[in-house]
């Protein structure tokens, strides 16, 4: 089943155009209920927090950073002040516990923010070595920035580690209790690609399996990104698709409703530089979500194609 509304926006910061950032931030800012801004310190070629910091000044905005990718220009630094070996610099990778602490302080330094609402480990596949050895010392880190009181929660974020068979719910679980100690941790996210394009999970989703579904049995938030696969859905998806998800929408807005109404999404983060964009997007997640069977026939239709 599908909850009473789609799930809400929230403004991604890979892709937007910097000049547009202050004004994006406004926007994603409009509804303090449901305001939320992603993005990354090796975003917008290193520069994405410090131009995002003086937009979110006092602002009712929260915000998810990640760490694990060493940022442009900043491997020198972290070499210097002992968070990384040379061989890691060079990698641009890294989840150890000490570059996980290093990267968390200097994202706070960054956005201006003495708390972090949630940090995500950052495609925790591209490290070296054990996989699980590198989440439980993400973790081991993460667990140690909420009991500093600088971080409220944790995630992870991939690309395809959940399709390739790199990550699971089940395992994410396992080892961020490892790292706390106990049940109670504090990972309560987790970001991947969800779109009628890259649709493994989404399709899963609609028969209660899958990320997504194991995500939200334990109650831990979904985010949705790239809900318009780089903006290549207005080329693939037909006048015909978009008529069964929503008749009144145009391609991109019923696109997104499809991706907000699958069961277990809790944001779906959108990087729009327009405030046409924007504005078109909130008025297509005020619509009512799209049935789980209408879902299976638009992903159906995709899929035999």
């Amino acid at each position: 089943m599908t909850s009473e509304t789609p799930a809400p926006l929230g403004l991604g910061t890979y892709r937007i155009r910097p000049p547009a950032i202050r004004e994006a931030v406004l926007r994603a800012a409009e509804d303090p209920r449901t305001a939320w801004v992603d993005t990354a310190p090796n975003y917008l070629g290193g520069r994405a927090q410090t131009l995002l910091a003086p937009a979110l000044r006092d602002r009712m905005v929260r915000v998810s950073t990640k760490v694990g990718f060493v940022a442009q220009g900043t491997g020198t630094m972290a070499i210097t002040a002992g968070a990384l070996s040379a061989s890691e610099a060079a990698r641009g990778h890294c989840l150890t516990t000490r570059f996980v602490h290093w990267q968390c302080d200097r994202n706070r330094a960054q956005l201006r923010r003495p708390r972090l609402d949630m940090v995500f480990a950052h495609n925790p596949e591209r490290s070296a070595g054990d996989p699980d050895e590198a989440l439980l010392r993400a973790f081991t880190a993460l667990e140690e920035q909420v009991g500093t009181g600088t971080l409220d929660a944790y995630g992870v974020a991939t690309w395809d580690g959940f399709d390739n068979g790199a990550l699971s719910v089940p395992n994410l679980d396992r080892m961020a209790t490892l790292a706390a100690g106990s049940e109670y941790h504090h990972l309560r996210a987790v970001q991947l690609p969800v779109s009628l394009v890259t649709a493994n999970a989404f399709t899963q989703a609609l028969d209660n399996r899958g990320p997504i579904a194991q995500a939200a049995e334990r109650g831990w938030d979904v985010f949705a990104s790239a809900p318009l696969f780089g903006g290549e859905l207005n080329e693939l998806a037909t006048r015909e698709l978009t008529e069964l998800i929503h008749p009144d929408l145009n391609v991109p807005q019923a696109c997104l409703l499809a991706v907000a109404s699958c069961p277990g999404v809790t944001r779906v983060l959108l990087s729009a530089s327009e405030s046409a964009h924007w504005h078109e997007s909130r008025t297509a997640l005020a619509e009512p979500p799209v049935p789980v069977a209408t879902l299976r026939k638009v992903l159906d239709v995709l899929a035999s194609d």
